[in-house]
């Protein structure tokens, strides 16, 4: 049954969404726009409501009118607006981004309409997150919604990582800063930031004579929710959203676009991200399965989460699913995508197209002669929307100075704590990197207000850079642990350790899956390994396959766990694993990532913690600048705490 309009004043009921009239981002495009407002999860909608004399959404186009809708989209930018390099120069990613845009709009014709939209994900990845703060009193800026404004973004999603430094600091940056709607129909619950005030589930915008319906979903497998902060923030069934939703926003649609901040798949899916196998749960397949059924209108659903590279070649047939097309460009300003679809009225799907494409965004390195064949992909000045840099961005690149450029210490050799070195050894062996950090926090630990802990821990999809001999900046060490992660310590006994160990075994990469195409270092394995101070040495037994695998010759500190198993140790974890790691499962679902077998993960999220509200980059930064320097006096070693038979 389609769903109805009735003119009435007040807020929606069960089953009733109520259509009310916003200002749009007066850089954007659109020329109307209505939020959508109600409970998506009560039941199916029936009914929309408005105030009389409200005006509504009427389609304007005459029977066989087409209209050109372009949509220019980008997904899981984690704030790498501009990437800064001292060498090789500043990468101006969105600004790329800005140029683009502005001259597609520019050589629009009458009847074309030109969008610029965001899949979510906009914060946690780049040095421009310290301008968030951790509490409303040290927001500074959000540079994401700052400059999205600016650049005339019409529309986001919520994306999981919008959540990383808590619904209290996201509400400050969407009240400061976002000028456009911010969506997402299937998250709830916190005390700091309410559906249908600073955000809602839908909206629908008019452009050119053209209704545009748009509904937001947010993936319910790495969202941050369970925080002590804000225990009843929660994220529910995408696909059920849709269901309740997608009949009402078509109702009064020519063209729906469903942001889908959930991942391209379905359960444990290949993803771009991973570069194996990942757990995404409900995701764009099984929303699109769902949602093309519900009305015969265009459906487009542009994607983010996984970051995955959709359609770089044109429209590929897996990417129609129930006549809905699935897309997505990628992540951290690699790409902008662009769908261009001819809308007729009242045609449906019978008489739409679209074409699909993928711009590049091209990375900065000065050192390249003019002369070298790879000068012509890289960016150059004309590339970017200078005047847009200097008006916009600059002045956040300015607030950062200071941080960004501080020496917090000296780096006295480089080989084992290298880019290439870290990489080639987080999932496979023991990291020296990862050691330096995790006894580096036992050594801070002596500060905390509940006394020394035992040992710590850091999962290896945490570590995203090594660092370089010489001075250390702020940024540089950012850039190795550039997620927005707390210290929570909890109390476990030596069993539970023996059963978390035992658990990280089969997490390892194993050798022979190093021969695997499939597996790249130098991309995301997101099973979950774990990398831990030096309390704890052991040696992994690969077995003759993961299921086998299992921590044996266990010592912490000094002594054989068999004889410790009942004595209790503390351990500091950080937010990541200690809410299950998500996708990466420590919350007692299979092990994902392409570990074989659907074998348990040991639920860490059990444990009682102690949440101490530290951050976990802050603490390491702080013993980097009491020691000074970074070398193997101060914890840069390889001391055999883990040893393999590929070692």
């Amino acid at each position: 049954m389609s769903p109805s309009l009735a003119f009435r004043a007040g807020a929606a009921a069960q089953g009733e969404l109520q259509m009310v009239a916003a200002t749009p981002n007066p850089n954007g495009a659109f020329e109307r726009l209505f939020l959508l407002k109600g409970d998506p999860f009560a039941g199916p909608i029936s009914t929309i409501i408005t105030a009389e004399g409200n005006p509504v959404p009427q389609s304007s186009l005459e029977p066989g009118e087409r209209r050109v809708l372009r949509l220019m989209h980008f997904n899981d930018l984690h704030n790498h607006i501009t990437d800064t390099h001292a060498k090789k120069g500043d990468t101006h990613r969105f600004s790329q981004m800005v140029k683009k845009v502005r001259e597609a709009k520019a050589a629009a014709s009458d009847n074309e309409a030109v969008l610029f939209i965001s899949g979510g994900d906009d914060h946690t990845g780049s040095v421009f997150d310290e301008l968030l703060g951790w509490s409303p009193e040290g927001f500074v800026a959000d540079p994401a919604y700052r400059s999205y404004s600016a650049a005339g973004v019409d529309i986001a999603v919520l994306g999981n990582h919008e959540f990383d430094r808590g619904c209290e600091v996201l509400k400050t940056g969407l009240d400061a800063d976002a000028r456009f709607p911010v969506l997402s129909a299937n998250v709830h619950g916190s005390k700091f930031m309410a559906m249908n005030e600073d955000y809602t589930c839908a909206a629908i915008a008019e452009i050119k004579g053209m209704r545009i319906g748009f509904i937001g979903l947010t993936t319910a497998v790495d969202t941050r929710v369970g925080q002590e902060s804000d225990p009843d923030l929660a994220v529910t069934s995408p696909v059920e959203a849709i269901r309740n939703l997608l009949p009402a926003v078509a109702s009064i649609s020519d063209v729906v676009v469903i942001l889908s901040h959930c991942g391209y798949g379905s359960g444990n899916h290949m993803s771009g991200k991973a570069a194996t196998n990942r757990m995404i749960g409900e995701g764009d397949f099984d929303i699109a399965a769902a949602a093309g059924p519900l009305t015969d209108k265009p459906i487009v659903l542009i994607g983010g989460h996984s970051h995955t590279r959709l359609n770089a070649e044109g429209i590929e047939a897996d990417n129609m699913i129930e006549g809905v097309l699935l897309t997505q460009a990628e992540a951290n300003g690699a790409y902008l995508g662009d769908i261009a679809m001819s809308i007729a009225a009242d045609n449906g799907r019978k008489a739409w197209f679209s074409s699909v494409s993928l711009h590049p965004v091209k990375t900065r390195d000065d050192r390249v002669a003019a002369d070298d064949p790879k000068y012509k992909d890289l960016e150059h000045d004309g590339d970017f929307d200078a005047a847009f840099e200097a008006k916009h961005i600059a002045p956040l690149l300015a607030a950062l100075d200071e941080k960004l450029t501080e020496v917090i210490g000296t780096v006295e050799n480089d080989e084992l704590v290298s880019t290439e070195r870290t990489i080639a050894d987080r999932y496979i062996r023991e990291c020296a990197i990862a050691n330096f950090m995790n006894d580096a926090l036992v050594e801070r630990s002596s500060t905390f207000a509940n006394g020394r802990i035992d040992i710590a821990m850091f999962n290896a999809t945490g570590l995203s850079a090594g660092i370089s001999e010489g001075p250390l900046t702020f940024k540089q060490w950012f850039d190795v642990m550039p997620y927005a992660d707390n210290v929570h310590v909890a109390t476990m006994t030596g069993a539970q350790i023996q059963e978390m160990l035992d658990n990280n075994a089969k997490r390892i990469l194993r050798p022979e899956e190093l021969t695997n195409a499939e597996i790249k270092l130098d991309s995301f394995v997101s099973r979950g390994f774990l990398h831990f101070s030096k309390g704890i040495r052991y040696r992994i037994d690969y077995g003759s396959s993961a299921a086998e695998a299992r921590a044996v010759d266990v010592e912490i500190n000094g002594k054989p766990l068999a004889e410790q198993m009942d004595e209790s140790f503390t351990i500091a974890f950080n937010t990541y694993i200690s809410l299950g790691g998500f996708g990466e499962s420590w919350n007692g679902k299979p092990i994902g990532g392409g570990v074989a077998g659907e074998i348990a993960s040991m639920d860490l999220r059990q444990l009682s913690y102690l949440h101490t509200g530290l951050v976990y980059r802050n603490e390491i930064i702080a013993f980097i600048r009491d020691a000074g320097v970074v070398s193997p006096e101060t914890g840069v070693v390889l001391d055999g705490r883990l040893q393999t038979a590929n070692a």
